[in-house]
Protein backbone atom coordinates (compact mmCIF):
# COMPACT_ATOMS: atom_id res chain seq x y z
CA UNK A 1 0.00 0.00 0.00
CA UNK A 2 1.58 3.86 -1.03
CA UNK A 3 1.42 5.36 2.57
CA UNK A 4 2.28 9.40 3.60
CA UNK A 5 3.55 9.73 6.66
CA UNK A 6 3.66 13.16 8.58
CA UNK A 7 5.22 13.50 11.54
CA UNK A 8 8.84 11.53 12.28
CA UNK A 9 9.10 12.38 15.78
CA UNK A 10 9.41 10.17 19.05
CA UNK A 11 6.24 7.91 17.97
CA UNK A 12 6.20 8.44 14.47
CA UNK A 13 9.80 7.49 13.62
CA UNK A 14 9.23 3.55 14.70
CA UNK A 15 5.84 3.20 13.70
CA UNK A 16 7.49 3.92 10.21
CA UNK A 17 9.85 1.91 10.50
CA UNK A 18 7.14 -1.32 11.00
CA UNK A 19 5.38 0.08 8.28
CA UNK A 20 7.99 -0.46 5.75
CA UNK A 21 9.08 -3.75 7.49
CA UNK A 22 5.73 -4.66 6.74
CA UNK A 23 6.11 -4.00 2.64
CA UNK A 24 4.49 -0.80 2.80
CA UNK A 25 5.70 1.57 -0.03
CA UNK A 26 6.42 5.47 2.63
CA UNK A 27 6.38 8.51 1.48
CA UNK A 28 7.26 11.06 4.74
CA UNK A 29 7.54 14.96 5.05
CA UNK A 30 10.75 16.29 6.07
CA UNK A 31 11.97 15.33 9.28
CA UNK A 32 14.98 12.79 9.73
CA UNK A 33 15.57 11.57 6.70
CA UNK A 34 17.60 7.99 6.94
CA UNK A 35 14.66 6.18 6.82
CA UNK A 36 13.87 3.86 3.13
CA UNK A 37 10.90 6.29 2.22
CA UNK A 38 10.59 8.75 -0.49
CA UNK A 39 10.85 12.34 1.18
CA UNK A 40 8.52 14.63 -0.34
CA UNK A 41 9.13 18.67 -0.54
CA UNK A 42 5.04 19.00 1.39
CA UNK A 43 2.70 17.78 2.77
CA UNK A 44 0.23 18.37 -0.83
CA UNK A 45 3.31 15.98 -2.47
CA UNK A 46 2.90 13.51 0.60
CA UNK A 47 -0.92 13.57 -0.19
CA UNK A 48 -0.42 13.43 -4.30
CA UNK A 49 1.84 10.14 -3.52
CA UNK A 50 -0.14 8.27 -1.35
CA UNK A 51 -3.47 6.41 -0.76
CA UNK A 52 -3.41 6.69 2.89
CA UNK A 53 -2.15 9.48 4.57
CA UNK A 54 -1.28 9.12 8.43
CA UNK A 55 -0.61 12.47 10.35
CA UNK A 56 1.62 12.19 13.78
CA UNK A 57 1.89 15.73 14.80
CA UNK A 58 1.69 17.30 18.56
CA UNK A 59 -1.68 19.03 18.76
CA UNK A 60 -4.60 19.97 17.40
CA UNK A 61 -2.85 23.78 15.17
CA UNK A 62 -0.58 21.27 13.89
CA UNK A 63 -2.62 18.98 12.20
CA UNK A 64 -4.76 22.08 10.81
CA UNK A 65 -1.70 23.53 9.64
CA UNK A 66 -0.72 20.37 7.91
CA UNK A 67 -4.31 19.55 6.47
CA UNK A 68 -5.68 22.64 5.05
CA UNK A 69 -2.50 25.20 4.77
CA UNK A 70 -1.52 26.02 1.67
CA UNK A 71 0.51 23.11 -0.17
CA UNK A 72 -0.96 20.78 2.62
CA UNK A 73 -2.64 17.68 2.37
CA UNK A 74 -6.31 18.83 1.49
CA UNK A 75 -4.50 20.28 -1.86
CA UNK A 76 -3.32 16.37 -2.58
CA UNK A 77 -5.57 14.11 -2.09
CA UNK A 78 -7.54 12.02 -4.92
CA UNK A 79 -11.05 10.75 -4.41
CA UNK A 80 -11.05 8.22 -2.18
CA UNK A 81 -8.12 8.61 -0.61
CA UNK A 82 -7.64 8.41 3.33
CA UNK A 83 -6.42 10.19 6.18
CA UNK A 84 -5.85 8.57 9.64
CA UNK A 85 -4.88 11.40 12.23
CA UNK A 86 -3.30 9.57 15.03
CA UNK A 87 -1.96 12.52 16.60
CA UNK A 88 -3.80 13.42 20.16
CA UNK A 89 -5.70 16.69 19.70
CA UNK A 90 -9.29 18.15 20.31
CA UNK A 91 -12.25 15.92 19.71
CA UNK A 92 -14.55 18.78 18.30
CA UNK A 93 -12.03 20.22 15.94
CA UNK A 94 -11.57 16.59 15.31
CA UNK A 95 -15.07 16.57 13.90
CA UNK A 96 -15.16 19.56 12.15
CA UNK A 97 -11.94 17.57 10.30
CA UNK A 98 -13.27 14.81 8.86
CA UNK A 99 -15.96 16.87 7.85
CA UNK A 100 -13.83 18.71 5.79
CA UNK A 101 -12.05 15.96 4.73
CA UNK A 102 -15.49 13.89 3.40
CA UNK A 103 -16.58 17.42 1.75
CA UNK A 104 -13.65 16.43 -0.76
CA UNK A 105 -14.56 12.67 -1.63
CA UNK A 106 -11.76 11.48 0.72
CA UNK A 107 -12.79 9.53 4.02
CA UNK A 108 -11.10 10.64 7.43
CA UNK A 109 -10.06 8.12 10.77
CA UNK A 110 -9.12 9.52 13.95
CA UNK A 111 -7.06 6.98 15.45
CA UNK A 112 -4.95 8.69 18.42
CA UNK A 113 -2.71 5.81 20.47
CA UNK A 114 -1.67 4.64 23.72
CA UNK A 115 2.23 2.69 24.63
CA UNK A 116 4.42 5.14 24.66
CA UNK A 117 7.83 5.18 22.55
CA UNK A 118 8.54 1.34 23.37
CA UNK A 119 4.65 0.68 22.08
CA UNK A 120 5.38 2.15 18.58
CA UNK A 121 8.75 0.45 18.35
CA UNK A 122 7.27 -2.78 19.06
CA UNK A 123 4.14 -2.51 17.40
CA UNK A 124 1.90 -2.45 20.29
CA UNK A 125 0.15 0.01 20.51
CA UNK A 126 -3.23 1.06 21.75
CA UNK A 127 -4.86 2.17 18.86
CA UNK A 128 -8.47 4.37 19.82
CA UNK A 129 -10.67 5.40 16.21
CA UNK A 130 -13.55 7.25 15.47
CA UNK A 131 -14.76 7.00 12.20
CA UNK A 132 -17.28 5.05 9.86
CA UNK A 133 -17.33 1.27 10.75
CA UNK A 134 -16.21 0.44 6.85
CA UNK A 135 -13.45 3.25 6.78
CA UNK A 136 -12.03 1.70 9.85
CA UNK A 137 -12.13 -1.87 8.11
CA UNK A 138 -10.08 -0.62 5.15
CA UNK A 139 -7.65 0.76 7.64
CA UNK A 140 -7.59 -2.30 9.84
CA UNK A 141 -4.80 -4.02 7.82
CA UNK A 142 -2.28 -0.65 8.97
CA UNK A 143 -3.60 -0.68 12.31
CA UNK A 144 -2.65 -4.03 13.08
CA UNK A 145 1.17 -3.38 12.07
CA UNK A 146 1.34 -0.65 14.60
CA UNK A 147 -0.78 -1.78 17.31
CA UNK A 148 -2.79 -5.09 19.25
CA UNK A 149 -5.15 -3.29 21.47
CA UNK A 150 -7.21 -1.78 18.27
CA UNK A 151 -10.83 -0.22 18.74
CA UNK A 152 -13.17 1.38 16.78
CA UNK A 153 -14.71 3.45 19.63
CA UNK A 154 -17.50 5.54 17.19
CA UNK A 155 -18.11 8.41 15.35
CA UNK A 156 -15.61 10.71 14.11
CA UNK A 157 -13.97 12.87 17.37
CA UNK A 158 -14.92 9.24 19.68
CA UNK A 159 -11.21 8.14 19.36
CA UNK A 160 -9.91 11.60 20.38
CA UNK A 161 -12.38 11.38 22.89
CA UNK A 162 -10.99 8.02 24.26
CA UNK A 163 -7.71 9.37 23.90
CA UNK A 164 -8.41 12.38 26.91
CA UNK A 165 -10.03 9.55 28.99
CA UNK A 166 -6.94 8.10 28.56
CA UNK A 167 -4.60 10.85 29.22
CA UNK A 168 -6.52 11.64 32.68
CA UNK A 169 -6.17 8.21 33.80
CA UNK A 170 -2.57 7.75 32.91
CA UNK A 171 -1.61 11.69 33.84
CA UNK A 172 -3.67 10.83 37.68
CA UNK A 173 -1.65 7.49 38.13
CA UNK A 174 1.63 9.06 37.32
CA UNK A 175 1.31 11.69 40.35
CA UNK A 176 -0.27 8.95 42.26
CA UNK A 177 2.85 6.68 41.81
CA UNK A 178 5.07 9.81 42.03
CA UNK A 179 3.32 10.63 45.38
CA UNK A 180 3.61 6.78 46.68
CA UNK A 181 7.19 6.83 45.89
CA UNK A 182 8.33 10.22 47.47
CA UNK A 183 6.62 9.42 50.67
CA UNK A 184 8.35 6.32 50.78
CA UNK A 185 11.49 7.78 50.56
CA UNK A 186 10.87 10.75 52.63
CA UNK A 187 9.68 8.61 55.82
CA UNK A 188 13.04 6.32 55.47
CA UNK A 189 12.22 3.52 53.15
CA UNK A 190 14.02 2.34 49.74
CA UNK A 191 11.41 3.69 47.48
CA UNK A 192 12.85 0.80 44.85
CA UNK A 193 11.55 -2.20 47.26
CA UNK A 194 8.90 -0.24 48.00
CA UNK A 195 8.05 -0.28 44.73
CA UNK A 196 8.56 -3.83 44.36
CA UNK A 197 6.37 -4.81 47.40
CA UNK A 198 3.11 -2.86 45.59
CA UNK A 199 3.76 -4.65 42.36
CA UNK A 200 2.33 -7.34 44.31
CA UNK A 201 -0.82 -5.95 45.26
CA UNK A 202 -3.67 -3.91 44.44
CA UNK A 203 -1.34 -1.10 43.80
CA UNK A 204 0.10 -2.86 40.94
CA UNK A 205 0.11 -1.15 37.81
CA UNK A 206 1.58 -0.87 34.75
CA UNK A 207 2.46 2.73 35.55
CA UNK A 208 3.73 1.16 38.99
CA UNK A 209 5.67 -0.98 37.15
CA UNK A 210 7.18 1.29 34.04
CA UNK A 211 6.88 4.80 35.41
CA UNK A 212 7.74 3.81 38.67
CA UNK A 213 10.81 2.19 37.90
CA UNK A 214 12.02 5.24 35.85
CA UNK A 215 11.38 7.49 39.20
CA UNK A 216 13.43 5.27 41.24
CA UNK A 217 16.24 5.02 38.91
CA UNK A 218 15.88 9.00 38.04
CA UNK A 219 15.94 8.09 34.37
CA UNK A 220 13.55 10.30 32.79
CA UNK A 221 14.52 9.80 29.24
CA UNK A 222 11.31 11.36 27.04
CA UNK A 223 8.99 8.16 26.27
CA UNK A 224 6.15 10.62 25.96
CA UNK A 225 6.89 14.38 27.35
CA UNK A 226 5.36 16.30 29.93
CA UNK A 227 4.97 19.26 28.04
CA UNK A 228 2.72 16.93 25.73
CA UNK A 229 0.49 15.13 28.45
CA UNK A 230 0.35 19.08 29.75
CA UNK A 231 -0.97 19.51 26.70
CA UNK A 232 -3.57 16.78 26.35
CA UNK A 233 -4.89 17.64 29.83
CA UNK A 234 -5.88 21.25 28.58
CA UNK A 235 -7.79 19.59 26.19
CA UNK A 236 -9.61 17.30 28.88
CA UNK A 237 -10.58 20.74 30.94
CA UNK A 238 -11.23 22.25 27.91
CA UNK A 239 -13.96 19.75 27.22
CA UNK A 240 -15.07 19.83 30.48
CA UNK A 241 -15.93 23.36 30.75
CA UNK A 242 -18.39 22.46 27.67
CA UNK A 243 -19.69 19.84 29.17
CA UNK A 244 -20.54 21.72 32.46
CA UNK A 245 -17.95 18.46 33.98
CA UNK A 246 -15.62 19.04 37.33
CA UNK A 247 -12.47 17.62 36.78
CA UNK A 248 -10.74 18.61 39.72
CA UNK A 249 -7.42 15.90 40.36
CA UNK A 250 -6.93 16.58 36.28
CA UNK A 251 -6.91 20.22 37.02
CA UNK A 252 -4.59 19.64 39.82
CA UNK A 253 -1.71 17.61 37.66
CA UNK A 254 -2.02 20.14 34.75
CA UNK A 255 -0.77 22.40 37.32
CA UNK A 256 2.35 20.11 38.71
CA UNK A 257 2.68 20.11 35.04
CA UNK A 258 2.67 23.66 34.41
CA UNK A 259 5.42 23.46 37.68
CA UNK A 260 7.52 20.93 35.42
CA UNK A 261 7.42 22.94 32.34
CA UNK A 262 8.06 26.25 35.02
CA UNK A 263 11.08 24.60 35.85
CA UNK A 264 12.72 23.09 32.66
CA UNK A 265 11.58 19.94 32.86
CA UNK A 266 8.48 20.44 30.09
CA UNK A 267 10.77 18.07 27.59
CA UNK A 268 11.49 15.23 29.97
CA UNK A 269 9.40 12.36 30.30
CA UNK A 270 6.10 12.56 32.51
CA UNK A 271 7.36 9.91 35.07
CA UNK A 272 9.93 13.68 35.72
CA UNK A 273 6.70 14.83 37.69
CA UNK A 274 8.34 12.79 40.80
CA UNK A 275 10.71 15.63 40.23
CA UNK A 276 8.30 18.09 40.69
CA UNK A 277 7.04 17.07 43.64
CA UNK A 278 10.63 16.85 45.15
CA UNK A 279 10.86 20.45 44.87
CA UNK A 280 14.52 20.31 46.19
CA UNK A 281 15.58 18.37 43.19
CA UNK A 282 19.22 18.77 41.88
Amino acid sequence: MRIGFIGLGVMGRPMVDNLIAAGHELSVYRGRTDVDAFVCGSAKEVAERSEVVILMVPDTPDVESVLFAPAGVAEGLHPGSLVIDMSSISPTATIGFAQLIEKLGCAYLDAPVSGGELGARDGTLTIMVGGRPEVFKRARPIFDVLGKNITLIGGPGAGQTAKVANQIIVGLTIEAVAEGLLFAERAGADPAVVRQALMGGFASSRILEVHGERMVEETFEPGFRIRLHRKDLGLAIQAAAELDLALPNTAMTQQLMNAAVANGDGELDHSALYRTLRWDHP
